[in-house]
């Protein structure tokens, strides 16, 4: 009786199993017998990339990462004490970060040593080459990120391009406000620069940023002043 009510059940799901259905099984099945073996060359495929990607972390990158940390370690301490030629080419004994930036491309400290490059060829009044190494920089670290987007400004505004280094002093400005004082700073340098680019109401804007979301900094003590100036040839020019 069990075999006649498992027989009646297995009819009625054949009966009820949509065509369609049966349809889709059969298709799948017809791929499978065509596809197969191209499948399985996919997949090997898949695996051979994710074990060459493994090899190269562990046999390579890691290696290179540990050997750039430490060429770069004696040029941080340079850095320190603002000796800026030597951060660069380092000294009978040790290398420079432009030996880190050629001999370990890609890796952290390379480009870490991006920013060290920049910020020395800007204190060296060598100012292409601070862009050239600060537009190759960048990093999670939002203080870090704020200072580079700020010498990247003040590089382009000693080599006279001033439409880039407002934007970058704007970037500075908006990248880490919790430091109150180097934000109001930057955004401050971006003012000035608009209105030498003859700009009054985009810096009018940013000094009432700066009122606004700094009054407690310096800059913020003294925007009024900066405020009132360009509100008050406004109203004159309107005037006229």
């Amino acid at each position: 009786m069990s075999d006649n009510i498992i027989e009646v059940q297995e009819e009625e799901v054949v009966a009820a199993t949509p065509t369609k259905s049966k349809d889709l099984v059969e298709q799948l099945k017809n791929f499978w017998d065509n596809n197969s073996k191209n499948l399985l060359i996919g997949s090997g495929a898949i695996v051979a990339v994710i074990v060459g990607w493994i090899g190269y972390t562990e046999l390579i990158q890691k290696p290179n990462e540990e050997k750039a940390a430490d060429a770069i370690f004696k040029a941080q301490q340079y850095f320190a004490q603002d000796s800026s030629r030597k951060v660069l080419d380092g000294d009978a004994n040790s290398k420079g970060v432009l030996y880190v930036i050629n001999k370990f491309g890609g890796t952290k400290a390379a480009n870490l040593a991006h920013f060290y490059a920049g910020i020395s060829y800007l204190k060296l009044g060598d100012f292409k080459k601070a862009v050239e190494h600060l537009k190759d920089f960048s990093t999670d670290a939002k203080q870090i990120q704020m200072v580079a987007y700020g010498a990247l400004a003040d590089a382009y505004a000693e080599q006279g391009n001033k439409e880039e280094a407002v934007g970058f002093y704007r970037k500075a400005g908006s990248t880490f406000e919790s430091d109150e004082a180097n934000s109001a700073e930057y955004l401050f340098r971006a003012g000035l620069l608009n209105e030498t680019l003859n700009k009054p109401k985009d810096a009018l804007e940013i000094y009432k940023e700066i009122k606004a979301k700094y009054p407690k900094t310096d800059k913020g003590a003294q925007i009024d002043k900066y405020i009132y100036r360009l509100s008050n040839e406004k109203s004159e020019l309107s005037v006229n």
